[in-house]
């Protein structure tokens, strides 16, 4: 595999215990709010838990935990 096969995918599909890197954002109102909350592109990213229903799911990133609810993280693309 090379590194023009891997796509960038979304955050909220990503399963609990997986790791990859930030790649961008969609616009939107929250996307100021996902930067100051440490969700930059090219910072790595950690999904750590998942709520029993899939909403909200626990992330690391930036050295701390972050609880997002899926539609949000629906607007993060993250390379695995």
């Amino acid at each position: 595999m090379t590194g023009e096969d891997i796509r960038p995918v979304k955050l909220s599909q990503m399963p609990a215990g997986t790791r990859g890197v930030i790649h961008s954002h969609e616009e939107s109102e929250f996307q100021l709010m996902l930067l100051e909350m440490g969700c930059i592109p090219g910072e790595p990213i950690w999904v750590e838990m998942i709520a029993p229903l899939g909403d909200p799911m626990a992330i690391q990133v930036a050295g701390y935990s972050l609880s997002l609810r899926k539609k949000d993280a629906e607007k993060i693309w993250v390379t695995i």
